[in-house]
């Protein structure tokens, strides 16, 4: 009887659990600035240089949004941001969780 709940208590915990490469890791990201964001990186935290602008030739006017799958198939679920404005300013955000986040703000 020990080894049958056991079993059914494991498998209860494995129903429970969710696979990090099932969930979700699309981001609204929303530039509520003054200025058009002219690139946009996200490289998970687990690496040491940026990857590529996901915008490409697009912007991210003010006052717009766009929903990003930030999923470089790695598993990760922690990205740093990085937005590069029209005017050459630079915004780095560290740390954003992009399996729980849904909306990310770029603000002045």
């Amino acid at each position: 009887m020990k080894a049958f709940s056991a079993g059914l208590a494991l498998a209860i915990l494995a129903i429970g659990v969710v696979d990090a490469a099932a969930l979700d890791r699309r981001v609204r990201i929303n530039n509520r600035s003054s200025y058009d964001i002219v690139e946009f990186y996200a490289s998970n935290t687990g690496t040491r240089s940026w990857e590529e602008d996901i915008l490409g030739r697009n912007i991210l006017p003010s006052g717009s949004s766009v929903v990003i799958n930030i999923d470089d198939g790695s598993g990760y679920c922690k990205y740093d941001f990085l937005a590069v404005f029209e005017d050459g300013d630079e915004v780095v955000s560290n740390d954003n969780n992009v399996c729980e986040l849904s909306d990310f703000n770029f603000t002045d």
